[in-house]
């Protein structure tokens, strides 16, 4: 893509969000988000601070420092070199009195990257400083139909995952061979690479009473499965090449031929709510309303507790995926971070109503993104999997 061309799609995002302007800055490459954004590597110096000021029409101004003045000539604008504090706050007089995008969020500690020291610099030089989520939003974390695409495949080759990795469960059951997290988390490791799809963190695997964390992580083998355990998956990847979107699923099932009637009820419910939460968005997209992250949350939850798991719920009910698993996108939050950004054409999200006791945990995540004009359940029919049983 042009370096104009770029800068078009930045300032049309800073007049939709209306904004003045949007202030890119880093040192030490402290935040991902400029970086990203802007396509500078770490191999570049980056040890004094520059800053990238985009108005929502007009030239950039590229503050840099003279030692580092380099760093960003491959962006179009006019550069403005410094030397020492004075110098910097004298470059950044003329963004005086504008309101401008930062990478700085109460609600949003995600994207909170802007240093507080820099931070005072701005606000004291005049500049008023909103947070930038929603341009980020539109920039980094909408798919168009090759981004969906990608989505899909990696989406697809997870439930395929999850299902091959059941039948080595099932397997170990009826043969009652001992069997651990670890040989299933393992197993789910190679297929990932088999298919070669990438992942920062290996899945999640909890059976029995670690099925309640919903992070849970182990060492070595981790625990054996029992009989009667629920087992919990969590699984993310994406295609091994650049600009590969992420699926992230999570499914459950039972070391054994039935689930416990508490069990079969929890796990039932929760597909309920989460069928209810997809048709709560689809008719919101029918209407053409507009919908936060945080409404589709109020929504799960309300649902939740209106079936009594009002003290089992421990976390947002979903979240953005795009190039990173849980992206820079609308997250569905009212409780954790409320993330008031609305679901836009080509957000991705999860949706992953869970609910955790003292004995075991359930969670069921599908993704969903907005194609179109109207939200598309990822992978199809795959979201109708039973609760898995040996």
């Amino acid at each position: 893509m042009s370096r104009n061309r770029e800068l078009r799609r930045i300032q049309k995002a800073i007049c939709e969000e209306h904004l003045d302007g949007w202030l890119f800055c880093n040192i030490r490459h402290q935040d991902i988000i400029s970086d990203t954004i802007l396509r500078i590597t770490r191999r570049a110096h980056n040890s004094r601070l520059w800053v990238y000021a985009v108005p929502a029409c007009g030239d950039p101004l590229k503050i840099v420092p003279a030692i580092e003045q380099d760093i960003l000539s491959h962006l179009p604008g006019i550069p403005v070199v410094y030397t020492g504090s004075d110098g910097l706050d004298a470059a950044l007089a003329p963004l005086s009195g504008k309101v401008w995008g930062a990478q700085a969020s109460r609600d949003l500690p995600a994207i909170s990257y802007l240093d507080a020291g820099s931070a005072m610099r701005f606000i004291d030089a005049g500049l008023t400083l909103a947070p930038a989520g929603g341009l980020i939003q539109r920039l980094g974390s909408l798919l168009d139909e090759e981004g969906a695409a990608s989505h899909e495949r990696a989406v697809a080759a997870l439930y395929r995952i999850v299902m091959a990795a059941w039948e080595q469960v099932a397997a170990a059951y009826r043969a009652e061979t001992p069997l651990s997290e670890g040989h299933i988390q393992r197993f789910m490791v190679e297929e990932l690479e088999k298919r070669g799809m990438t992942t920062g963190h290996p899945p999640i695997v909890g059976a029995g009473v670690h099925s309640g964390n919903p992070h849970y992580e182990f060492s070595g083998d981790g625990a054996a499965l029992a009989q009667g355990d629920v087992v919990q998956f969590d699984i993310w990847g994406k295609e091994n090449r650049e600009g590969a979107v992420y699926g992230d699923i999570s499914w459950a099932g039972v070391f054994g031929p039935s689930p416990s009637p508490r069990v079969a009820r929890a796990f039932a419910d929760l597909v309920g709510v989460r069928e209810e939460v997809c048709r709560f968005i689809e008719a919101a997209f029918a209407d053409r309303a507009v919908l936060s992250g945080a409404m589709v949350d109020v929504k799960a939850r309300e649902l939740l507790t209106g079936l009594g798991y009002g003290g089992a719920i421990r976390h947002r009910t979903g979240h953005g995926i795009d190039t990173e698993c849980h992206g820079f996108g609308v997250n569905m939050d009212s409780v954790e971070f409320p993330d008031t950004r609305p679901i836009l054409e080509g957000s991705c999200f999860s949706l992953e109503p869970g609910v955790y006791f003292a004995d075991f945990g359930l969670r069921t995540e599908i993704n969903v993104y907005v194609l179109k004009g109207k939200p598309v359940i990822s992978g199809g029919e795959n979201r109708q999997f039973r609760l898995l049983t040996c």
